[in-house]
């Protein structure tokens, strides 16, 4: 697969420059404060472009313009908002302002650098699949962006009711690397309700989010929990078996029981060139006690010699996949930034 084109500075202006010119028009179109009720809190259910759904204290949502000075906004974001004694073009509310962040999930982005995905998280359930093929490497690259965000991370391997005597054995021994370290390991159906009672134990009274590859069932999953919400869901093509997208937002939903869910759009790969070797390291936890213990400052933990992970490698203290999935990670990093705006 060719890489992606490398924007140029004078695309990266053009870009901003559309950008503010959408802001403007959207400035222009803003009430005034006369036009505007009290100000009230809200948290924000998801975000549109330049406009957002609010939901206000008395659990009504309303879709709201933002204010210039408000530079991101993110599904979980707790807002201070006021509604318009009118509504205009199907816009009912202005948001105002933006409490801080207690935690925030963020990922790369060619156009905007580092991209929030959401916030005022507790958990990120990470879900992987049985079908499209499991793959450990990317549960590996959000485990270290939940370590970078201090939240806790839970694996769920979902669409169990697939395994079958020729996928079953390696799932299970990739799974059990994860629970050697210390992870919690959840198994998921769908089709069978398998897991759904230890789910909704680990959700209640909780703000998480469900984030994976398109395709492994996170919408599905989510209308499993909360069956009355009937989100639409995609079958993984038959053609590549690859996920194809059903979610295009991140959006939250209300446990009746107590607690939140933030369903996120799935993604193909999840970069980490936003973050140092260093960053990457400390993501495989079980690494801890080895670091800054090499022969060499800078080893690059390949062929270098004295490089202490590579000999816990081979006293059996750390797994050889482990080590590798770290290799290839800091690889794709030094790729993409080659082919990003990051390397200008």
């Amino acid at each position: 697969m060719a890489k992606s084109k490398k924007l140029t500075k004078s695309q990266v202006r053009t870009i901003k420059a559309n950008q503010a010119k959408k802001l403007k028009n959207q400035e222009q179109m803003s009430w005034q404060d006369s036009d505007l009720g009290e100000a009230q809190q809200g948290i924000v259910i998801s975000r549109f472009g330049q406009h957002a759904d609010v939901e206000s204290e008395t659990g009504n949502i309303f879709r709201c313009n933002l204010r210039r000075s408000i530079s991101s906004l993110v599904c979980g974001d707790k807002v201070i908002w006021r509604q318009g004694k009118a509504t205009e073009n199907k816009i009912s509310g202005v948001v105002e302002a933006v409490h801080e962040r207690e935690s925030m999930l963020s990922r790369p982005d060619v156009y905007d650098g580092v991209k929030p995905i959401a916030a005022n998280i507790n958990q990120i359930f990470i879900i992987s699949s049985v079908l499209p093929a499991f793959n450990s490497d990317i549960i590996d690259r959000y485990l270290v962006a939940s370590k970078q965000t201090d939240i806790t991370p839970i694996i769920v391997l979902n669409k169990v009711d697939l395994l079958n005597d020729d996928n079953r054995l390696s799932i299970e021994n990739s799974l059990n690397i994860y629970r050697e370290i210390g992870y919690q390991v959840i198994y998921a159906s769908s089709v069978d309700s398998n897991g759904k009672s230890e789910l909704m134990t680990q959700l209640k009274d909780k703000t998480s989010i469900f984030v994976g590859q398109s395709g492994v069932g996170k919408s599905t999953l989510v209308n499993s929990l909360m069956p009355n919400l009937a989100i639409e869901t995609q079958m993984v093509s038959d053609n590549s078996g690859l996920g194809q997208h059903t979610t295009t937002v991140a959006r939250l939903y209300h446990f009746e029981t107590g607690g939140h869910l933030i369903d996120s759009p799935g993604i193909r790969e999840f970069g980490l060139w936003h973050m140092t070797p260093e960053q990457v390291s400390e993501g495989f936890i079980e690494f801890s006690e080895y670091l800054g213990t090499c022969k060499f400052r800078d080893c690059k933990h390949k062929t270098d010699p004295g490089c202490a992970l590579i000999a816990a490698v081979e006293k059996g203290n750390i797994r050889q996949e482990r080590l590798a999935s770290f290799q290839r990670i800091l690889e794709s990093i030094n790729e993409s930034l080659q082919t990003t705006r990051f390397n200008q």
